[in-house]
């Protein structure tokens, strides 16, 4: 039937430099579901908060045992990081988050969010702004867009700095200057409260 079709539906073509959500299957998923685990791995743009926000959710509604977070990624949006920010405390369940190799920039503000924030003994985390999207149009909507990362920011310092207890002005040049940290130093510097060590 769909040779009678010019059109047929394929699936979209995955960057295999760039991990996400879809390159867990989907036995692997159900079995960490069970588990009362979340993977939110690569870019953390829309639909990969999507997918975070809405398992961490169905967790939430099923019951009130923690729900582990898993986090590695270094690059994507501040909108997408705040949704899943959203999700974890709108719920019940505490949430913990832990990071099994690197993590930073919007997802910084996931990793703030979590009741309890651990990372593996080589994992790293990157301080570093998150990146723009660029706004095209209007010089109204470009100075809009503009505004608007800049209230996000602001947003992720505070948080960084509550969670943390490090000065903002500290907390800014670092995230200027994209320092990196081990999990030894992560730990001294209040980003995560452990970590994990073989029992």
């Amino acid at each position: 039937m769909w040779d009678r079709y010019p059109y047929q539906p394929q699936e979209p073509e995955r960057d295999p430099n760039r991990p996400d959500a879809a390159a867990v299957p989907p036995w692997l998923q159900e079995r960490l579901f069970d588990r009362r685990m979340v993977m939110l791995t690569g870019v953390l743009d829309g639909a990969a908060a999507s997918h975070a926000a809405a398992a961490l959710v169905t967790l939430g509604a099923i019951g009130t045992d923690p729900v582990q977070l898993h986090v590695t990624s270094i690059d994507g949006e501040l909108s997408a990081a705040f949704a899943v920010v959203d999700a974890i405390e709108s719920m019940a369940a505490p949430v913990h988050v832990v990071v099994p190799s690197q993590a930073g920039g919007a997802a910084l503000a996931v990793l703030a969010a979590g009741s309890k924030r651990t990372a593996y003994p080589h994992a790293r985390i990157r301080l570093a702004e998150p990146r723009t999207n660029m706004a095209a149009g209007t010089a109204e909507k470009v100075a809009a867009a503009a505004g608007e990362y800049l209230r996000e920011l602001e947003e992720l310092i505070v948080r960084l700095a509550a969670v943390t207890s490090v000065p903002r002005s500290r907390i800014e040049d670092d995230l200027s200057a994209g320092r990196i940290l081990s999990a030894e130093e992560a730990k001294d510097y209040g980003l995560i409260d452990d970590i994990v060590i073989k029992s």
